[in-house]
């Protein structure tokens, strides 16, 4: 195990901002939004109050969990369900029952998860703007009481900022899936794999090949005012420590200053190969292996340099629209 890289990012360093995504690793961005009103409220009962206040009204996510999970968030027993409710309740209602469950040491855990805040607290949106960011990335609501989100990863970028509360995120390269015992690809909890094993309390009992991937883990404690940059499908265990946290994250797709207006989802596909090839006899799954080696994930050039430009089909489809309209075309045909 060892600490997630520090930096101290300027909000106009636009160049080093560049480099960290650029870099592929994540990076812990010591007191980059401390500067928000937000994250400057003295106390719990004064930030639910001001959310509150903006509060529009609209309803949100939530999930509810009952005491005796700890406030870990995952499957129920046997992997039948989940071990947690959802609910579409305002957030001023919400709140209500995260400061009242915060009065107790056994409680059940309550959480609103990636709550658009331009849908529930417009009028807050510019105090939490970022000049790192473009305005299209639009900031997502995390507030809670304590619990524990399982490793899983995102497609996009992630730049996750703690407000309230303190938040451990558990780390791990993308090539240590082999190593996490995933779960089911579809239906799951967070909406994409979990790990089966929990990376704040290792069972390495059930789980041997977890001792290979918390080798490579990375751990990184964030408080108000701190964020985190996380680069796509990185595995990251979430935890909220205290009886009230607040986060804002924001997703995006390429460059922060330039996001794609419409990224495609590498999962779909992922699901969609699994589903093409799994079935078939190993010799035959091989095979395939190798075409997606050549004409997917190996240099660009080698599959295409011994055809004109101009004549190269979908492999020469780049960003944009073009690629876009082609998915929509090859969906329909499917």
């Amino acid at each position: 195990m060892k600490p997630v890289r520090e930096c101290r990012l300027r909000l106009d360093d636009l160049t080093t901002w560049q480099e960290i995504q650029q870099a592929g690793e994540p990076v812990l961005l010591r007191g980059l939004v401390a500067h928000w009103p937000l994250a400057r409220c003295p106390d719990a009962l004064t930030l639910a109050q001001t959310l509150a206040a903006a509060d529009t009204g609209q309803a949100v996510d939530a999930v509810l969990m009952p005491p005796e999970v700890d406030g870990a968030l995952g499957y129920g027993p046997g992997l039948q369900g989940f071990n947690f409710v959802r609910n579409r309740l305002p957030l001023s209602q919400v709140l209500e029952q995260v400061l009242r469950y915060a009065r107790f040491d056994r409680a059940p855990a309550v959480a609103v998860q990636s709550a658009p805040l331009a849908d529930c607290l417009p009028d807050l949106l510019p105090q939490c703007r970022l000049p790192l960011l473009h305005t299209d990335i639009a900031p997502r609501l995390w507030v809670g009481t304590a619990m524990c989100t399982p490793a899983h990863f995102d497609e996009s970028r992630n730049l996750a900022c703690v407000v309230a509360g303190r938040r451990v995120f558990r780390l791990l390269p993308p090539e240590q899936v082999v190593n996490l015992s995933v779960g089911p690809l579809d239906g799951a909890p967070t909406g994409t794999p979990i790990s089966l094993a929990s990376l704040r309390r290792p069972d390495r009992a059930c789980f041997p090949a977890l001792d290979q991937a918390l080798q490579q883990l990375q751990v990184a404690e964030l408080g108000p005012g701190d964020a985190l940059y996380l680069p796509p499908l990185w595995w990251h265990e979430v935890e909220s420590l205290d009886r009230f946290n607040l986060m804002l994250n924001h997703w995006w797709h390429g460059d922060a200053l330039a996001p794609e207006a419409h990224p495609v989802s590498g999962l779909q596909a992922l699901w969609t190969a699994a589903l093409s090839f799994r079935h078939l006899p190993e010799a035959q799954r091989q095979q395939w292996q190798q075409l997606f080696a050549h004409f997917v994930f190996g240099p660009t050039d080698a599959a295409v340099a011994h055809i004109p430009e101009g004549q190269r089909g979908l492999l020469e489809v780049g960003e944009g629209a073009e690629r876009r309209r082609r998915l929509r075309e090859l969906a329909r045909g499917w």
